[in-house]
Parts: structure tokens; sequence; C-alpha cells
């Protein structure tokens, strides 16, 4: 789609002109995949922003983990190779997959975009939320500031970015990438948008962590040192939505039937990793 009300580019190479072009202006975004920006009328804009010229790597394997860019293509993250240890890395391609998309969208939309978008959907925020994901965030004035994934993003469109910020990287831990997952995903239709996604990690050290994403405006997630029985974490799931962000509820689902099937899913994750 055209924007017709754009009136300028502005491609930056560092730091500084990126700092200088993305000064919290309401009238100003920043473009990286835009496969969101361009599907949709966007009055408001007169300015687009273009990360890709930064010319960020899409993703770094350290020994603190898995670096995903802002700019990394989706389809990128299926393609990051398996690490000695890294038992999670099945559920890099489970959520590439989730993402209701082409093929042709998965290589231009970014990881930096879907999680700021913050659609309860986001399938990069199930994944960065499930592993215990960091958000690296720019601000204007120069300084960086670090958030868990599942607090950045708040609710439908809704996240915890500051005017001026931009999310320079998701960071996913080693010890998380170690731990053995369980994925459910469950949708209306076999190609539709994911209306419940639930992940199961089991640590090392025997700790359970269950993500609700998608089913809900917001991440859901709760740590157990040890993995209780499955009724009491399905129990604990649903108390924690009634008591947070409750049942989501769009074309993709009404509440009670994503209530019940995440329930589902909980239950047998945790199964599955007992």
């Amino acid at each position: 789609m055209d924007l017709a009300g754009l009136e300028e580019v502005v491609a930056v190479h560092d730091r500084g002109s990126l700092a200088a072009a993305h000064d919290g202006d309401p009238a100003t975004a920043v473009l990286a995949g835009g496969t969101w920006l361009f599907s949709t009328p966007q009055p408001q804009l007169r300015r687009l922003v273009d990360l890709t010229t930064l010319g960020w790597e899409p993703f770094t394997v350290t020994g603190e983990g898995l670096r995903l860019a802002g700019t990394c293509p989706v389809s990128a993250v299926a393609e990051v190779p398996a690490q000695p240890g890294w038992a999670a890395h099945p559920l890099l391609r489970q959520c590439v997959r989730a993402l209701l998309a082409s093929f042709k969208v998965r290589s231009v939309a970014t990881v930096g975009g879907n999680v700021c978008l913050a659609l309860p959907a986001g399938s990069m925020t199930s994944l960065a939320a499930a592993l215990d994901g960091t958000a690296e965030l720019w601000a204007a004035d120069g300084s960086v500031r670090r958030l868990a994934v599942a607090d950045l993003v708040l609710g439908d469109r809704r996240t915890a970015l500051r005017p001026g910020e931009v999310l320079r990287a998701v960071t996913l831990p080693d010890a998380a990438l170690r731990a053995t997952t369980a994925f459910r995903r469950t949708s209306l239709s076999r190609l539709g948008r994911s209306a419940s996604l639930v992940v199961g990690r089991r640590d090392l050290d025997g700790g359970l962590v269950v993500t609700v994403t998608a089913a809900t405006e917001r991440p859901v997630v709760l740590r157990y040192p040890e993995a209780p029985p499955a009724p009491v974490v399905a129990r604990d799931v649903e108390q924690r939505v009634a008591a947070s962000c409750g049942w989501f509820d769009d074309v993709h689902g009404a509440p009670d039937w994503r209530r019940a099937t995440t329930l589902r899913s909980v239950a047998e994750v945790c199964e599955e990793l007992a």
C-alpha cells in the first residue's frame, strides 16, 4: 500500500544519525521489514527511518546465547545452526512456522517488528518470552535499556517502548536454549492465525517454565522450581490469566474456546515434559 502522506524516508548508518532521525516524533516510524507498515493506511506518518541501512548482523551466537538483531528476518531465525547442547533449538523453527505468513513475508518481516507490533499472535514474542529473551533498547539520548520481552509487550498493540526507543536486539540466554521444550499451537483453521500457543520448558536444574501467548493479550509466564502435576499448572495458568489480562477475544477465537484449548495444551506440555 502506498503511504501517501510520507514526506521523506531517512536512511541511517550509525547510532548518531539514528538518534537524530528518530527522536520520538509521533509522525515518525522506523522501517525494517515494513510488512505491517505497508499493509494498512498510516495517515499520521510523515517520515520513515530505515533501519536496514545500519547493517546489523541478523543473528550472532555467543557464549551468552543467541542474539537476534531487531532487523533479523523472521525466516532467518529458522536457519540459526544448532549448537551443542541446545535442546530447545527445534523451538526456533516451530515459532517461525507459527507466524501466519507466506515464505515471502517471513523473509522480509523482522524479529523487532514482530515483537514491537505486539499482536497477541506474534510468534517472535512467543519465542522470546518462552526462552527468557531480553530486549536491548536504544534510546535517542544514547542510553541503553534492557527489558524482558515478556515485560516489553503490555497488551494488544501496546508495549513499554518509550518515545524514540528502538529495539536493537533480542538475546536468548544459553541456559534456556539448553532446556527441553514442548510446543502446542491451536488455531481455528489449519492455516489460521494462532489462537493459543503454549510452550513448556524443562530446565537442566529441573525447573519448569510454562508460557502462554496468542490466547492472551500479553505473555503469561509461570515458573516452578520443580515440575508440579499438570492439573496444578493448568489451575495456576487460569488464575494468573484471570487476575492479569483475561482471555483474548477476536475473530480468531472466542475467550471460552481459547481458555479450553489453552488449558488442554498446558496439560499436554506438562505431561510431555514430566
